[in-house]
């Protein structure tokens, strides 16, 4: 079998744009991979464009270690978040291709399931005013979809540090969640990489009497130490910290291991490399006792690619998930994707990925020109972060 050839499609919503990748073969079989390229569309499908006949047109998608050689080492310059989404979306849609060649789900083909359900939490769901009212509705909205652990980031705008009004009003938001959603729902504090290790540690103390279930990402991850620092300085609070989802290769792992820096890795399968690598991952984390919990933002072909990770890894925790907080035409552009019930996912069914994308509601809902800003006011409406390009 060899593939003949590749083709990327992207589906436009309000704040995110989503690249699929259609790999077809001689042998007539299709397999699909996607991410959600952030701010970088046309750069991840011009990358797509330029590795497809040196490296991907002609080869077997059964090997896909040969893939990843290629598109890492015989490219020579050192792989980064474009390139290492290129192969992911690539990969997921060569183990698309081998488990329907094969009639198996992916996870089948990676060992087997070690779980029964998969452990899933809501995010995308406060697009509401930065209010303790609004967020408690809107924490109470995600309850009913089925959901019994949710992610945010109260933060606002905030990067380095807050004034305290800031700070007094971050708190209370997280107040109001923990009173609607109750002591058994799981509360999860995203940093997103905005503060200096000092703010880091001072906000984690102030929401420790709410048991977030982890702080995410809580300075910018570039430096280790720093994280390290923070890890420190919280585990007396009993507060876990994640982090991994802007690191993209094993090689810039191994601080982050060799510190004990953390103690959840969230690297995206999607910005990754994909299945396989994300798998290696986690393995070597395991000889550090630490889980993993995959970052995902992506639409239903990368989530269904999670879900698979998440069914034969051992040391998984648990899987974010956004698109039953977004346009229907996100879940209707890939059928298949098991429902969140009672706080988890089913374990994937069908062959290969287990959905089938639907390429008319790709062409109905085109790219959209969106500029994603994490440090703008209210960038949490989402909806609010459509900003042309200049011209």
């Amino acid at each position: 079998m060899r593939i003949t050839a590749i083709t990327p499609l992207v589906l436009g919503t309000q704040w995110r744009n989503l690249v699929y990748v259609k790999v077809e073969t001689d042998e007539g079989l299709t397999g699909w991979g996607e991410s959600r390229p952030i701010n970088k569309v046309e750069t991840l499908v011009g990358y797509l464009h330029d590795v497809a006949d040196r490296f991907v047109i002609g080869s077997d998608p059964f090997e896909i270690e040969k893939l990843v050689r290629r598109l890492t080492i015989e490219d020579y310059g050192r792989p980064g978040e474009v390139a290492m989404t290129g192969l992911a979306v690539l990969e997921m849609a060569c183990w698309d291709i081998m488990g329907k060649a094969l009639g198996q789900p992916i996870y089948r083909l990676l060992g087997g399931a070690v779980r029964d359900n998969i452990k899933a939490y809501a995010n995308g769901w406060y697009t509401v005013e930065r209010t303790p009212e609004e967020f408690h509705a809107a924490a109470l909205r995600a309850l009913a979809k089925g959901y019994r652990a949710l992610k945010f980031d109260p933060f606002g705008a905030g990067y380095y540090e807050m004034e305290r009004a800031e700070k007094l009003k971050s708190v209370g938001l997280v107040e109001a969640v923990r009173d609607a959603v109750g002591p058994d729902v799981e509360i999860l504090i995203e940093m997103h990489g905005r503060f200096n290790p000092v703010t880091a540690v001072e906000m984690t103390r102030l929401l420790a009497p709410y048991e977030p279930g982890w702080v995410e990402e809580p300075v910018p991850p570039a430096n280790i130490p720093a994280l390290k620092k923070v890890a420190d300085a919280v585990a007396p609070l009993g507060v876990p910290v994640a982090t991994g989802e802007r690191i993209h290769t094993l090689h810039e792992y191994r601080e982050v291991m060799e510190l004990h820096a953390c103690d959840i890795i969230q690297a995206d399968i999607s910005h990754f490399g994909g299945i396989l690598n994300t798998r290696k991952l986690a393995a070597w984390a395991d000889t550090y006792y630490m889980l993993i919990a995959p970052h995902n933002v992506g639409g239903p072909v990368s989530t269904a690619a999670a879900l698979h990770f998440a069914a034969c890894t051992p040391n998984f925790k648990i899987q974010e998930h956004f698109n039953d907080f977004d346009e229907p035409w996100v879940l209707g552009s890939a059928p298949g994707l098991p429902a969140v019930v009672d706080g988890y996912f089913a374990l994937p069914e069908g062959p290969g990925l287990g959905v089938t994308v639907d390429e008319d509601v790709i062409a109905a809902h085109p790219v959209q020109q969106i500029h994603f800003n994490l440090y703008k006011q209210d960038w949490h409406k989402r909806q609010a972060l459509m900003e042309p390009k200049a011209s």
